[in-house]
Parts: C-alpha cells; structure tokens; sequence
C-alpha cells in the first residue's frame, strides 16, 4: 500500500513537473539575456502552413500593451541563429519581439523541406504580424518587422504589401530575385545564362519527381577551399563553426533544395518599394560583398523617412552577430521614434 501511495505521489509530482517547469533547454548560438522571458510560440500564415517562433518578452515591462517586432533571417538560418540574437537585444530594449522559422524550414511547417518562396516568406512576415496584432499584450498599431540577409528583402516586400507594417529594417539585405536572376554583382544578367540555369534546374525537378525526393544542394562549402573568396570563409566562419553553428540551419547543414531558385528567377521582388509610405532603415556593412543589394533597394525607394546606413569597416557576417557592429542603438531609437 506504502509503495503505491509512493509511486502516486512520484507521478502527480511528475506531471505537475512537466506543467510547471520550463522544459526547452537554451538552443540557441548566444549566450541567454537573464533580463529577457522568452517562449516557443505557433501560428500559421495564409496558406495554413504552421510556423514556429520564439518570443522574447522584458522581464521589466510596465504597459499593458507594447510595441512589437517580427524578425527573421539570415537567408538558410534558424531563429536560434541570428535573429534570436536580434529579438532578444529589442527585446531588452523595450519591445516584445518575435523571431521565426520561414515555411519549410527549421521547426516551422510546410511538407516540402527545404524550399524558399518570394511568395509565401513575404506572406511569412505578415503571418507574424496576424499573431503580434492579437496579442492581449502587443499595441496592434505598433508593429515594425526586422529581416536579415535573404529576409531584408522580404521584410521590404511585406511593408510594400502589408499596410499594418510601421516601420521596417533591412540589415545586410540580400535581393534573393536579383542574386539568383542575374547572378552575383549582376556578373549573368543575360538571357543565356538565366536559360542555363532554368534548364538545368527543370531537369532537376524530373529527377526529384522520379525519385520522390528532392535533391539538396549542400549548405555552406565544407571543407573550405583555399582559394574561397573572402565572403564564403565569412560565411564559413559563422555556419561552420561553434560561433553560429545550428542543427536545424540549412546553410550550417544540407542547403536548399536544388530547384528552390526557381521562382526567384521568374518573380521579381521589390517592384512596388517604390509605394512604401512607412519608414524604413537599411543597415549594411561597408565592406560586405552584398552591400550592392541595400543601395539597389534604398535608390527605389521614395519619402524622407527612408534611411541607408553603412557601417564603417564591416562585413556581412558582422551583422549577423557582432554585437560591436550590429547598430541597436540606432534599431532602437528607429523603432521608438515610428512605433509610437
């Protein structure tokens, strides 16, 4: 009788454990702000694909209703990457911020894994904004969007589609259609070589469809080469190593799928930033291979609450998680002068 009660009591404890105690151990590739809550939370976008995210909430917060931030990014990252570093530093500063997985990546849904679209990651944005607007704690009318590398340029496709946006950053923004219709620095924007490509990537979807899979096409270089340029040892650097390495990122792991340029080839984004009448903060690095891709979208841009921002002496990589480079203290004062 003794050892029944025992074995009771050990199994109500247990499960009052599992309700009561945090049971997710810190996965991330930073170090963890003791003055930050931070939970998994889901939600779904337009096409009913469940997407994942962790938000980031001041311990100190004093409104009821606060301004809020969806983040996502780098382009191949998960949100225990870069942009959980990002959500977690707003959210020290006053925000309730949200970093998410994209569609078919990281913990995030969608049955095919692995693949991008301008479509549905810009859909992926406003999809954050639907779960930040209904939130009993977030102010509805105070909600600005952060997209890094591959995600700045959907985070300025959003806010050129998505009118609840209040204020948008960029930070070392990719141009995904442009990079992968025209190639680096524009070196292929020629019919031939984007009919190359097609080619050789429509034969790719009849060998996946025979096979039943879709080929990967391998995340970040491993082993480096001697002769890499500069910008993929940054890369290298990051992914590859313990600094960024995750398990779940697709550029520290397997890649994209083989056909996922596809769309990016034949649907341009940015084609209204033009009609973006909320502001906007682009930030890159001076020295950053990619830099080309924020003045391209910032000379498409009209209003004079639209701002580029070149960071003296950095790279890409640096604003990935150089927390001596990554500028949060022109992020935060952007987002408190036009979140309120």
């Amino acid at each position: 009788m003794k050892t029944a009660i025992i074995i009771a009591i050990v199994l109500i404890l247990g499960i009052l454990g599992y309700f009561l105690i945090p049971c997710n151990k810190w996965d991330k590739t930073f170090a963890k702000n003791p003055t930050v809550i931070s939970q998994k939370v889901h939600f779904h976008n337009r096409y009913g694909i469940k997407l994942t995210g962790d938000l980031y909430i001041p311990k100190n917060r004093t409104a009821d209703k606060m301004p809020a931030i969806a983040i996502s990014g780098p382009f191949g990252a998960v949100k225990e990457q870069s942009s959980g570093l990002y959500a977690q530093e707003m959210a020290s500063r006053g925000f309730i911020t949200l970093a998410f997985d994209p569609s078919f990546t990281g913990e995030s849904g969608g049955n095919v894994r692995y693949v991008a679209s301008p479509d549905i990651n810009t859909e992926d944005f406003s999809a954050a904004v639907d779960y930040l607007a209904n939130r009993k704690d977030v102010d509805a009318e105070k909600i600005g969007i952060i997209g890094i590398c591959g995600w700045g340029g959907m985070a300025i496709n959003a806010a050129a589609m998505d009118t609840r946006i209040k204020a948008t950053v960029a930070s070392t923004m990719y141009d995904m259609t442009r990079v992968n219709a025209n190639g680096y620095f524009d070196a292929d924007d020629n019919a031939d070589s984007r009919y190359a490509n097609k080619v050789a990537m429509n034969n790719q979807r009849t060998v996946d469809y025979k096979n039943g899979k879709y080929d990967l096409a391998g995340g970040v270089v491993d082993p480096l080469p001697n002769d890499a340029p500069q910008f993929v040892k940054d890369y290298y650097a990051y992914y590859k190593t313990p600094r960024g390495y995750h398990k779940r990122s697709l550029n520290s792991n397997g890649g994209w799928n083989k056909t996922s340029s596809l769309s990016f080839i034949n649907m341009p984004i940015l084609q209204y930033a033009h009609e973006i009448r909320t502001p906007v903060l682009l930030i890159h690095g001076e020295k950053a291979h990619s830099r080309y891709f924020s003045e391209g979208a910032f000379a498409k841009l009209t209003g004079n609450n639209k701002e580029l921002m070149i960071i003296p002496g950095a790279n890409h990589v640096d604003l990935y998680d150089n927390m001596d480079v990554i500028p949060f203290d022109k992020m935060e004062q952007f987002f408190k002068t036009n979140l309120k």
